[in-house]
């Protein structure tokens, strides 16, 4: 009954602010729509070819792709605000404890972006690129370029936050920070599955790049935990 009643506030608290901020994400995604040329010269230069389009609405839905990544890139400190608010209506988490999920939180998700596009994605591409050769040319659709490196930094965004979610959910009790020191291993194993699955290359040098920071992350949520005191 709880839980119930945890998920009903939940969704009333979200369902408050959904409206402005998807409102928003539009209008944002509509301003960058007329710089996405310039976005995607920027984030082509880890490509090193050309781009191709294999049909004719295929470059409008990539710029188009490209100014909502933007949007949601530059808007994540409202869509983390509206979504920590959420989640800590039903626990009574507001005030300082709140600032305090949002900011690191924001923090944590342009660190793995910036993390991602510097040196995660660079190896990737090459990797990728380097089983080309004078009979196997790449042709590379902008629609599916513009997918895939959106995707896989928002990726990173996403699992940088795992020290936070860490802190949530031993605050409103829902895991304890012992919970998390009996299963290290099991987060080794979960954490290489994911490095597996998110990295674009299946070599083990790219899923270090993504699993050694983030289980390091991990170790860093405990230690989080030990200075909070929060058993």
């Amino acid at each position: 009954m709880a839980a119930h009643t945890s998920i009903i506030i939940f969704l009333a608290e979200l369902r408050r602010s959904i409206r402005s901020l998807g409102v928003s994400i539009i209008l944002t995604t509509l301003v960058i729509f007329f710089i996405t040329p310039e976005l995607l010269h920027y984030v082509q230069g880890h490509l090193a070819e050309k781009l191709y389009f294999f049909s004719v609405a295929g470059p409008f839905l990539a710029h188009v792709k490209l100014a909502l990544f933007g949007a949601m890139f530059l808007l994540m400190p409202w869509i983390m605000t509206v979504l920590w608010r959420a989640m800590g209506k039903p626990f009574k988490v507001s005030g300082w404890a709140l600032f305090f999920f949002i900011f690191f939180t924001c923090l944590l998700f342009y660190a793995g972006t910036i993390f991602c596009y510097s040196i995660t994605l660079p190896f990737g591409i090459k990797f990728l690129l380097g089983f080309g050769s004078e009979e196997l040319k790449p042709v590379i659709s902008v629609s599916r370029f513009v997918n895939f490196i959106t995707l896989f930094i928002l990726a990173f965004g996403a699992i940088f936050e795992l020290p936070m979610f860490m802190v949530f959910m031993a605050r409103v009790r829902v895991f304890s920070r012992k919970f998390y020191e009996r299963n290290r291993r099991y987060a080794v194993l979960l954490i290489a599955i994911v490095a597996a699955l998110l990295t674009p290359t299946p070599d083990i040098v790219n899923m270090l790049l993504m699993g050694g920071p983030l289980y390091l992350l991990y170790e860093a949520g405990i230690i989080i935990l030990m200075v909070m005191r929060i058993p």
